[in-house]
Formats: structure tokens, sequence, C-alpha cells
């Protein structure tokens, strides 16, 4: 069974390549969705995949690319959509 996670990250996670190394673990782990910034400094993302996979993506959120500094990460879990075909990195804040 697939899941979605939502998450907001939170720290020094912008000018750090965050959102490229979220692109590449989630591609390594399988899954799919999306990343982007958020105008607040914050980085968003929703992925899409199974439960292991998606915990293992989740506990690297934590800690992020090797020049952030994560500090919260709010997470909520939803059923997954199937909208996803692939995972990539968004532009824009909406």
């Amino acid at each position: 069974m697939n899941y979605q996670l939502h998450a907001v990250v939170q720290g020094r996670v912008q000018g750090v390549s965050f959102r490229h190394y979220t692109v590449m673990q989630a591609q390594d782990l399988g899954l799919a969705g999306w990343v982007r910034n958020r105008p607040d400094g914050s980085v968003e993302t929703t992925a899409e995949g199974e439960k292991e996979q998606l915990d293992i993506f989740l506990d690297w959120l934590h800690i992020g690319s090797p020049a952030a500094q994560v500090t919260q990460v709010t997470v909520h879990w939803y059923p997954a959509t199937g909208t996803f075909s692939s995972f990539e990195t968004r532009y824009g804040y909406g």
C-alpha cells in the first residue's frame, strides 16, 4: 500500500542545495512527488510511495543536505493519490 507524506522543513534549508539532494534521495528511494522553497525560508515536499521508503525519506529530511541545519520537520500523512509519475523540483510559491 502506498502513502503520501507532506513535510515542511525549517532551519537553514535554502541556499544549501537542499532541494537538489531531496530530489536525489527521493529518486534513489523510488518515490514520486515534488520539493520547493517557500517564501518563509522553509522547504516543502510531497512524496508518495511505500511506507518503508517514505520512513527512510523522512529520516533523511531531518538531516538534509550536507550544508543544511534542520531545526524542525512538520509532517502529515495521507493516502497516496497516484498523481505523480516522477520526483521533481517545483519553482515558485504556489
